[in-house]
């Protein structure tokens, strides 16, 4: 066990703190399709110029700096629609800004294994702690050069963070280098051209609690009539009273629209934003709101029905039921997923996984879920990974952010809870403590699946090996029981044991049972008398 880290305690994560649900604007006229249009690119430049003011300001940002832009904002819009665009464009530095923090950290972890291996002499033998040397004078050579850039990267990055500086496309990066690559992205100028003005409209406004309806800017009645009040530049386009204009198409949500309409009705605050998904054609408009913090349930009171204990993998989730003494029960689930494809898909396909995992977590009876608290930003460097590139694809595939949250959300609806537990060597104590005892010739035990019962085990507060070593003294039960199955008290602990579990599948007998009695010692000292004294007849003598 010499060079274990120690591991972190398991806990309970919280639970989800925000809603968002949507709904499509359908049988929109052409008047709402052109009010819709005006509004979202005049409020978008005024979004694009905020955001290059605050980025300009770097960490110089105050109080009063953020007064004098809302002041600004507020004679082209209105203080409302002002909020919201200086709102979401902290949010955006804030984004960035921690973007930048990991760029950083990938970048140290990168150059500190670069600078170890270059230290080794060439062909150097790596252990299971740290690589070796490089393979040739060649690679060696690369390497160097690599270093060089990624030392000149990082102190780029530096120099930035400590300025204050940060880079921020409106309408994302990627949608940009795309204007370059048109021909492999199936797209022609001016599909790309509407995609990015869409992307950089701005139709959102926070919600605001007192008001009507929970939102002045964005209103929304609960027989499902929608508005928007135009800033001051285009009060013209107003329809309605009050400055306002109605779109005629009418929305009802068909997810939480309960809760929803509770809210309105209340008049507490909602959010809208309205957003044109221009691969379809579609317009939609989004709904979201805070919720109170949500008490997480004591370690203890997650743990007293048993846990599904479940290994994330590229995919699919392999999960283990197990007993509140960490037993497994039943046979290994696995829920499969198809990683591949739109963000769009894979979003889909991950929702499908887990709630089926949802679905059989409440069959089961217990009360949580356990899971691996996984983060990959440092570990799938090509630095530390060298050659394996199906390996660093295998992890950087696994959708670890969005798992977590997603997971969180979905099981606080079904009363579940999530036991998040530390993922350091589940897979290989998992593997082997447990994959060849619970192999039979109908159960196929993977190692994704004793990864499960390794991870439900350590959220009990089990440790993972079925037994422990056996005591210190004489080998004897005088410094506590042996197994680490049974605790102290329960009845039957010191009695046979159950069927064994620890040979090989073809050394189960017939009748599938096989009991085994406590083992008397071989000692002198302590080995039990089987001697019997019987009295003989005298003998004959004469």
């Amino acid at each position: 066990m010499g060079g274990v880290r120690e591991l972190a305690a398991p806990f309970v994560a919280p639970g989800p703190c925000g809603v968002a649900i949507r709904d499509r604007l359908k049988h929109l006229t052409p008047q709402d399709e052109i009010v819709l249009r005006v509004v979202g690119e005049h409020q978008g430049r005024l979004a694009s110029r905020d955001l290059r003011t605050r980025c300009a300001d770097g960490l110089e940002h105050s109080a009063d700096t953020w007064a004098s832009r809302k002041r600004d904002l507020t004679a082209q819009s209105s203080s409302r629609i002002a909020g919201a665009i200086t709102k979401a464009t902290h949010d955006q530095w804030a984004l960035a800004r921690r973007c930048q923090a990991a760029y950083i950290q990938t970048l140290e972890a990168g150059i500190g294994t670069l600078r170890h291996r270059l230290s080794l002499p060439i062909g150097a033998r790596g252990t299971r702690r740290a690589a070796g040397g490089y393979r040739s004078k060649d690679e060696w050579f690369h390497k160097s050069r690599r270093l060089v850039a990624l030392e000149a990267r990082h102190d780029a990055a530096v120099r930035d963070r400590q300025a204050g500086r940060v880079r921020v496309v409106r309408g994302g990066r990627r949608l940009l280098n795309t204007r370059h690559h048109l021909t492999q992205a199936r797209l022609t100028e001016e599909q790309w051209r509407e995609r990015w003005e869409a992307e950089r409209w701005f139709i959102a406004a926070d919600g605001e609690s007192g008001k009507r309806f929970g939102n002045e800017t964005i209103r929304v009645t609960p027989d499902g009539e929608v508005s928007i009040k135009p800033p001051a530049p285009l009060a013209h386009l107003a329809d309605a009273k009050h400055g306002r204009y109605t779109l005629t198409v009418r929305i009802g949500f068909a997810h939480r629209g309960q809760e929803w309409a509770d809210r309105i009705t209340a008049n507490r605050a909602v959010a809208y934003r309205i957003h044109l998904d221009t691969d379809r054609g579609r317009w939609y408009l989004t709904a979201s709101w805070q919720r109170p913090a949500v008490q997480t349930i004591p370690l203890e009171t997650a743990r007293a029905r048993g846990v599904i204990g479940v290994d994330t993998n590229a995919d699919h989730f392999a999960a283990y039921h197990l007993d509140p003494h960490g037993n497994p029960i039943g046979e290994p689930r696995r829920f499969f997923y198809d990683p591949s494809g739109t963000t769009t898909h894979r979003d889909a396909q991950i929702r499908h996984a887990l709630t089926r995992l949802i679905n059989w977590a409440k069959q089961a009876g217990v009360t949580a879920i356990a899971i691996e608290d996984l983060d990959f930003t440092t570990e799938k460097t090509r630095e530390k990974h060298g050659r394996k590139k199906r390996f660093r694809q295998l992890i950087s595939g696994i959708p670890t952010g969005k798992l977590k949250a997603r997971l969180v959300s979905m099981a606080a609806e079904q009363g579940l809870s999530i036991v998040a537990v530390d993922p350091a060597y589940t897979s290989m104590w998992g593997a082997q403590h447990w994959q060849k005892p619970l192999a039979t010739p109908k159960r196929k035990m993977s190692r994704h699946d004793a990864a499960g019962i390794a991870i439900g085990r350590r959220a009990l507060g089990h440790p993972v090996r079925r037994r422990t070593a056996p005591p210190p003294h004489d080998r004897s039960d005088r410094a506590g029981h042996r197994t680490a199955q049974a605790r102290p008290g329960t009845r039957g602990r010191d009695g046979t044991r159950p069927p064994a579990t620890d040979h090989a599948p073809r050394d189960v007998p017939p009748n599938g049972t096989r009991k085994r009695q406590p083992s008397a010692s071989k000692t002198v000292r302590d080995a039990p008398s089987t001697h019997q004294w019987v009295q003989d007849s005298l003998m004959h003598t004469g």
